[in-house]
């Protein structure tokens, strides 16, 4: 007969992402994780059988945890997407762990990010909506997107390592003019940049 576990997967990962934000990824071991949540190694190795069990699902758990905090419930897609690019300097700011484990290869089961991934299937929508309210036709719109993308990437990176100080408001202040920047450089109609809040 299989023994019980009083210490359920849910509370494994949640003390392994809380290590993970507070010490970095190499600090989460079945040996450390046992100490942080107090418990014996054997719930850990009864729910994930070995560490590479555990990085899978801390992998996975991670993922979903900062997708959650991504998500928009904006119906304008620029005011969604200016959103999307507010909580990624955010989780470099104040979660550069994370943000390192998540998008700095840390990650064990993460994937290079694909720029041609922008204008695939799951982005048609958005793509669609921002081409509407700008003017624009898809191809801008997509070479919108991916230079503000990498100019975000950018700044999150030399934030999460150390390398730029700054507030939020102040990278925002600086995503925002390279953004409406780089739309107004595809040939957006200023007018509607302008009223994207409305």
């Amino acid at each position: 007969m299989a023994r019980k576990t009083t210490i359920s997967k849910e509370v494994i990962l949640e003390a392994a992402l809380k290590m993970l934000i507070r010490d970095g990824y190499a600090s989460v071991n079945v040996k450390t994780l046992a100490s942080e949540i107090g418990c014996s190694t054997q719930p850990i190795v009864w729910h994930f059988e070995n560490m590479g069990g555990l990085r899978q699902a801390l992998s996975e758990y991670a993922m979903a945890y900062a997708a959650k905090k991504a998500a928009s419930s904006y119906e304008n897609k620029l005011e969604s997407f200016e959103f999307l690019g507010r909580a990624y300097v955010k989780m470099a700011l104040k979660e550069p762990n994370l943000f390192k484990f998540l998008y700095l290869g840390e990650n064990p089961v993460g994937k290079p990010y694909n720029l041609k991934d922008i204008g695939a299937a799951k982005n048609k929508e958005m793509i669609a909506r921002i081409a509407e309210q700008t003017g624009l036709n898809e191809d801008q719109v997509i070479r919108f997107v991916r230079n503000t993308i990498i100019y975000s990437h950018g700044i999150a990176t030399m934030l999460a390592t150390g390398v730029l100080k700054g507030t939020e408001k102040e990278m925002m202040e600086m995503i925002n003019n390279a953004a409406d920047a780089f739309i107004l450089n595809e040939g957006a109609d200023p007018e509607k940049i302008a009223k994207k809040g409305n």
